[in-house]
């Protein structure tokens, strides 16, 4: 499932990542890698705000249906 698309207060984990190399790449310098876990905070504005790492990071709605994940148990 698209992270954009995921309910807030939830750990998923990154399952894929799709698009070109340099967006991968730029996901990758903020640490959303595949395996890694995050959870959504909020959405403001067509921005997803989201914990990765033990850091707040926001990004577009458009760059989290890039990101393709999996609720954790």
């Amino acid at each position: 499932m698209p992270l954009a698309m995921v309910k807030t207060r939830k750990i998923q984990m990154v399952q894929k990542i799709t698009g070109k190399d340099d967006i991968k790449k730029f996901l990758e310098t903020l640490g959303i890698i595949k395996g890694e876990e995050l959870t959504v905070l909020s959405e403001s504005n067509g921005n997803v705000i989201i914990n990765v790492k033990n850091s707040r990071i926001a990004i577009s709605k458009a760059m989290a249906m890039r990101i393709f994940v999996q609720e954790v148990c």
